[in-house]
C-alpha cells in the first residue's frame, strides 16, 4: 500500500540554523548495536509486498535497481493505512500483522485517516466524520492480534491544527484519545505513539500541552520527523525536551520513535520530490542505544513522493535512487559477545519451521539455516541465514533443491536464480563480506507448499 505524505511545516530561520548545527552529528547515525531501545526489542518486519519491492521485481534490468533493492527494498518500513475503507481494513491489518507474527518480527502501522487530515493539503482525505473514524479504528483494533505491534497514530493531527476551530481541536483530541484507548484495548501489547511534529515546528512545551490534551497519558509515547528531514541528533534532543515537559505535566514514562527514512542529508523545506541533497538516514532498528527512543523507523517509505511534484504517496524510482545512491550499505550483523539474559517477551502465534541445514562452519567456510517465516494457501515465505566460519569470507553462494510444485516468485538481499529444481542464491554487493562468525540473511516468496530443504553454503 502506498502512503500519503503529510506536509511537514518549518518554523523559523533560527530553527533551521539549529538543525544545520547538529546535522553532522546525526548523519548516518549507527542503526545497530547490542543495546535495546527504551521499551521495545526485536527485529522489525519487512513487508514483501511494498511499492518499492514490486518495482524492483518488475525492473530487474534497470540501472537503478541494484541500489534501490539493496538499500531500500531490503529494509522494513511502516505500512500506512491511508485508503479509508471501514469494511476491509480489519482483514488488511490481520493479514499484515499475522505475517509479521509468523515471521517473529514486529509489524509497524501508520494510521492516517483522521477527518480533515493535512488541513486539506496535498494529502487531504480521511474519514468523512469522527463517528465513522472511530468505526474504522475499532476494526483496525480487531485485527492487531496479541503480540507487539508499533502504531503511529495520525501524522500531523496534533502538530498541525491551524485549519481547526477551538471546538474542532477539542473534538479531534477526544477522537485521538478514544482511538488510543481502542487500539490498546484491542491488543494490550500494542505500542501506540502520538504525533509530536518535529524539532523545527512547535516548541517542546507547546507540543507537550497538545499531547496531554490528545490523551498521551493512555499512549506509550510520541513520534517525530515523519516525512521530514531533520537529523536524528536534532530529533533526539527535541525528544528529551518533550519528555521533560511531559514529565512536568504528569505524563511520565513516555518514549520516542523517530522517522529516519530521509534524514541522512540536507534538511530544509518540507518537499523532497526534487531535492537531490536528501539521503536515507539510519536503517530501521529497535536497537537505538538510547533509553528514551524505542525505535528508528522508516515511516515515510523512501522513494514515495510528497505531493509537490508527483502525486503524494506514488513511488518514484528517481527519488529512491537519489536517496540511496550515496548512502552507506545496510549493517551486517555480527554475533553478540554475550548471550541474552532474558527471553523475548513475545513469541510467534505459530512456530516457524527452522532447521540447521549445513554443517557448522570451520575456517573460511560458511553455513546456512532455513526458516519458513510465513505460509498461506498456495504459497510461503522463507528466510535463510548465512554464517561465516572462524575466518572472514568475501562472498557466499547457497544452493538447495525445490520440492515438487515449488517456484520462487520474489527474493531480497540475494541474487536468486533457478535452473530446473535447483535454486541458487548469491550475495548482493553489500552482504557478501562477513567477518569471522558474522551473519546475514536473504529471503524469498514462493508458490507451493513449504518444506525444509537441505541447503549447501559455499564461501569465497
Amino acid at each position: 500500500m502506498s502512503s500519503s505524505s503529510p506536509l511537514r511545516r518549518r518554523l523559523t530561520t533560527a530553527g533551521l540554523a539549529a538543525v544545520c548545527a547538529t546535522a553532522a552529528a546525526g548523519v548516518w547515525l549507527a542503526a545497530g548495536g547490542t543495546a535495546s531501545a527504551g521499551t521495545v526489542s526485536g527485529a522489525l518486519y519487512r513487508d514483501p509486498d511494498t511499492a518499492v519491492a514490486r518495482w524492483v521485481s518488475a525492473n530487474p534490468n534497470d540501472s537503478r535497481t541494484a541500489v534501490i533493492r539493496d538499500k531500500i527494498a531490503s529494509q522494513p518500513a511502516s505500512r500506512w493505512l491511508s485508503n479509508f475503507n471501514v469494511s476491509t481494513v480489519q482483514a488488511e491489518v490481520s493479514g499484515y500483522v499475522g505475517a509479521a507474527n509468523a515471521a517473529g518480527r514486529i509489524p509497524q502501522l501508520t494510521l492516517y485517516g483522521i477527518p480533515n487530515r493535512d488541513c486539506g493539503g496535498a494529502s487531504a482525505g480521511g474519514a468523512p466524520d469522527l463517528n465513522t473514524y472511530q468505526s474504522w479504528v475499532s476494526n483496525i483494533a480487531r485485527g492487531l492480534g496479541n503480540q507487539t505491534v508499533l502504531i503511529l497514530l495520525e501524522p500531523d493531527s496534533i502538530a498541525l491544527q491551524t485549519c481547526l476551530s477551538s471546538g474542532e481541536v477539542q473534538a479531534r483530541d477526544n477522537a485521538l484519545r478514544t482511538a488510543t484507548q481502542t487500539l490498546k484495548a484491542g491488543n494490550p501489547n500494542a505500542k501506540v505513539y502520538l504525533d509530536a511534529g518535529h524539532s523545527t515546528w512547535n516548541s517542546a512545551n507547546e507540543q507537550a500541552s497538545r499531547l496531554i490534551a490528545a490523551g498521551i497519558t493512555s499512549a506509550d509515547g510520541f513520534y517525530s520527523n515523519v516525512s521530514n528531514f531533520n537529523s536524528t541528533a536534532s530529533e533526539a534532543a527535541f525528544g528529551r525536551s518533550l519528555i521533560s515537559a511531559l514529565n512536568s505535566r504528569g505524563a511520565s514514562g513516555k518514549r520516542q520513535v523517530i522517522d529516519t527514512s530521509r534524514n541522512g542529508g540536507a534538511s530544509g523545506d518540507w518537499c523532497g520530490d526534487d531535492n537531490t541533497d536528501r539521503r536515507i538516514g539510519a536503517y530501521p532498528t529497535t536497537a537505538t542505544n538510547d533509553a528514551n527512543i524505542d525505535a528508528y523507523i522508516w515511516v515515510k517509505p523512501p522513494g514515495e513522493a510528497d505531493g509537490c511534484k508527483y502525486a503524494a504517496g506514488s513511488f518514484q524510482p528517481d527519488l529512491a535512487y537519489s536517496l540511496a545512491s550515496s548512502a552507506p550499505n545496510p549493517p551486517v550483523t555480527t554475533p553478540p559477545t554475550t548471550a541474552p539474559t532474558t527471553p523475548p517477551t513475545t513469541a510467534p502465534t505459530t512456530a516457524p519451521t527452522t532447521a540447521p541445514t549445513s554443517a557448522p562452519p570451520a575456517g573460511a567456510g560458511c553455513s546456512a539455516s532455513y526458516q519458513t517465516t510465513g505460509s498461506w494457501s498456495g504459497g510461503f515465505q522463507g528466510d535463510v541465514t548465512i554464517k561465516a566460519g572462524s575466518s572472514a569470507i568475501t562472498g557466499w553462494t547457497v544452493t538447495w533443491t525445490l520440492a515438487g510444485g515449488q517456484s520462487i516468485t520474489q527474493a531480497w538481499n540475494g541474487e536468486l536464480t533457478t535452473s530446473g529444481s535447483t535454486a541458487t542464491a548469491r550475495n548482493v554487493s553489500w552482504n557478501g563480506a562477513l567477518p569471522a562468525g558474522g551473519t546475514t540473511q536473504f529471503g524469498f516468496l514462493a508458490n507451493g507448499t513449504a518444506s525444509t530443504p537441505t541447503i549447501t553454503c559455499t564461501a569465497r
